[in-house]
């Protein structure tokens, strides 16, 4: 999970800026790949000064870079048809558990993505 000690409360900066990393996703509705843009800038700039928010914000990366590469598989498979009604899934599945992450983040409760590969370390 993230390496966060549960003994130190989690302040509600960090709070905030954890519930952006995973909303910030969202910037994919305004720009190419900003699903991917919006977490990794969160990570790259906030890592260094707190691990609950540079924990939460690699682990929103590295859900929206599965996320992509599934869309991909998704586009591939559009053509048997079956691409179809799994790239839907995959959309609605990606706004459930991102609003549902930002919100835990919120909370001050690290949470971890599930079917997701954890491609930065």
């Amino acid at each position: 999970m993230n390496p966060v000690d549960p003994s130190v409360p989690v302040s509600q900066e960090e709070r905030t800026w954890g519930m952006i990393a995973h909303l910030s996703a969202f910037v994919g509705f305004l720009l190419p790949l900003g699903s991917i843009l919006g977490p990794l800038v969160v990570w790259l700039t906030r890592r260094d000064r707190s691990a609950f928010v540079g924990g939460q914000a690699k682990e929103a990366l590295n859900f929206n870079l599965s996320v992509v590469l599934a869309a991909i598989l998704c586009g591939v498979l559009w053509y048997v048809f079956i691409g179809v009604p799994l790239a839907a899934v995959l959309f609605v599945y990606w706004i459930v558990v991102t609003i549902k992450a930002g919100i835990k983040a919120s909370e001050g409760i690290p949470y971890q993505y599930s079917l997701t590969l954890r491609l930065v370390k």
